[in-house]
């Protein structure tokens, strides 16, 4: 687990922690859990092999800070306007699908802001599967999957990295 300060000036809820973890057996149930709004404590479950690096999903993390600070959520909660903003989509539904865990997800990040040593544990416990190092993201990703899901061509990737493209999606979905 590592945790981030996305620069709230010491506010508890800039604070985002993210854990990875491989082997995951229960996400069928875990996605049930998250379904029905009784996910305790609450977070954000992401498919992991559509992150190549903390990056973008702290580029995410911040946009959905910034819409709750305007009180502008798209989505009903915090943590389901991170998984919304990392698709990069504007549809909801689709968004939450694609870029959240499914019922066969074996690598999930698991992402809670304001998190408490207590809420972390928790998580962990709820989570059938070995909790790795989150410089494991990039050597998992599903590179060929990323690049179709965003639209990125080999053309963009020889001036930029997959990380910088991704972040640019996130940040220009709402102009577009």
């Amino acid at each position: 687990m590592r945790e981030f300060d996305l620069g709230g000036s010491g506010c508890p809820i800039s604070r985002l922690s993210l854990a990875l973890f491989a082997d995951v057996t229960n996400s069928k149930d875990l996605l049930q859990v998250m379904q029905d709004g009784a996910l305790e404590p609450e977070a954000a479950l992401l498919n992991a092999s559509l992150v190549p690096d903390v990056f973008p999903v702290l580029a995410a993390a911040q946009k959905a800070l910034l819409a709750k600070s305007r009180d502008s959520l798209t989505t009903r909660t915090l943590h389901s306007e991170l998984v919304y903003n990392y698709s990069g989509s504007k549809h909801i539904s689709e968004s939450l699908k694609r870029c959240g865990i499914s019922d066969s997800s074996t690598y999930v990040l698991v992402a809670r802001f304001a998190a408490s040593t207590d809420d972390m544990k928790s998580l962990e416990k709820l989570i059938d599967g070995t909790q790795v190092g989150l410089e494991e993201l990039g050597k998992k990703a599903n590179l060929a999957q990323i690049q179709k899901h965003y639209k990125i061509s080999a053309a963009e990737l020889a001036v930029s990295s997959l990380e910088d493209a991704i972040v640019c999606r996130i940040a220009a979905r709402d102009a577009l």
